[in-house]
């Protein structure tokens, strides 16, 4: 038995359909793919956040956690979800959720800053230190307006360009300001080889720069992404961490510590969404360390929770097909260890 019969044979029509079309290149006039369509609105995965949306298109947490975040970050995260189903942009609920976030969104194009105190390395709220901005209040909603397919409205466009003059001169996103001068990053959460760079933020901003059908190819993206594969730390029990938490498997927690975990499977969706080569010796040896994790009958295990393991596992044979199809890809990021803490050096 191989992967295409295990994916094709899961109780989530959505699941199929996404294997059809994207794996096996079925068309949209397919019968098959036209029935999984009409089944998608019976799909737990589905159903289970077309139920906590509220009456003004916003969402609320499920039993799955996120509780203490506001309606913002609750409401992108489940256009993510949606989003990555498959569902149309003209789908109602999605429809609604979209509206809402527009309705928050600042003048300037920015969305809220929700941020009360700084939260310091040694877990500590200092109130006298105030971020000013922080470019993950624009990011996150951003790539969830992007993933339910609204990446190219107007408004969404106002928050791009935003989120790209908030851009470092030397590429990547900072962890924040405090009015006019930037806040180092903590060292979990460094950017490699950049002094202010925040590797949360600039996953954040290159990730939703990679769902914009023009800007995904900008040298913004670019340079971004080059710096997040500067980092090369790869851990097997990260595989597939942001598809779980994207699907609802894994609860959506965190500020500064959103995107905490190295997920190589969430590195290699980006590389070929922004058009990265295999000819990156990092990004081969992302694809030999997915590789040497495949499972004997074609799929990765996610232990923490198995039933995202097949949704995992269709998100990794699509990086791995895409890849180097249409590659236009420059590093100019020299291969060098990556420390979170390094080491200082002794004065005697």
């Amino acid at each position: 038995m191989t992967w295409a019969a295990l994916l094709l044979a899961d109780p989530s029509p959505s699941l199929r359909l996404l294997v059809l079309r994207d794996l096996i290149m079925r068309p949209e006039t397919d019968e098959e793919v036209q029935e999984l369509e009409l089944l998608q609105d019976t799909d737990p995965y589905v159903t289970r956040f077309l139920d906590l949306q509220n009456e003004d298109g916003s969402f609320r947490s499920g039993e799955s956690g996120g509780r203490i975040l506001g309606k913002i970050r609750l409401t992108a995260q489940a256009l993510m979800g949606l989003g990555y189903f498959g569902l149309s942009p003209d789908n109602p609920t999605i429809r609604r959720g979209a509206e809402y976030l527009f309705s928050q969104q600042q003048p300037n194009g920015s969305f809220p800053l929700e941020f009360q105190g700084a939260v310091l390395d040694g877990g500590m709220v200092d109130e006298d230190v105030k971020y000013h901005m922080i470019p993950l209040q624009t990011a996150l909603p951003l790539l969830g307006l992007a993933w339910a397919g609204y990446a190219s409205d107007p408004r969404a466009e106002k928050g791009y360009e935003w989120l790209l003059a908030e851009e470092l001169p030397q590429g990547g996103w900072p962890s924040g300001r405090h009015a006019d001068q930037y806040i180092f990053a903590g060292g979990y959460r460094r950017l490699a080889h950049s002094k202010f760079g925040c590797r949360t933020n600039t996953t954040a901003a290159v990730s939703a720069l990679a769902l914009h059908p023009t800007r995904r190819l900008s040298s913004s993206a670019r340079r971004g992404l080059d710096l997040l594969l500067a980092h090369e730390q790869r851990q097997a029990h990260s595989l597939g961490f942001e598809v779980a938490r994207i699907i609802g498997a894994e609860p959506p927690r965190g500020a500064f510590t959103y995107f905490r975990r190295y997920d190589v499977a969430q590195i290699l969706d980006l590389s070929w969404r922004i058009g990265a080569s295999l000819e990156d010796p990092r990004v081969m040896d992302n694809v030999s360390f997915v590789r040497d994790l495949q499972g004997e009958y074609g799929l990765w295990e996610y232990e923490r929770y198995p039933e995202a393991s097949r949704w995992i596992t269709f998100d990794l044979l699509r990086s791995l097909s895409k890849l180097d199809q249409e590659a236009d890809w420059f590093s100019m990021e020299p291969r060098a260890p990556f420390q979170a803490y390094p080491k200082k050096p002794k004065r005697f």
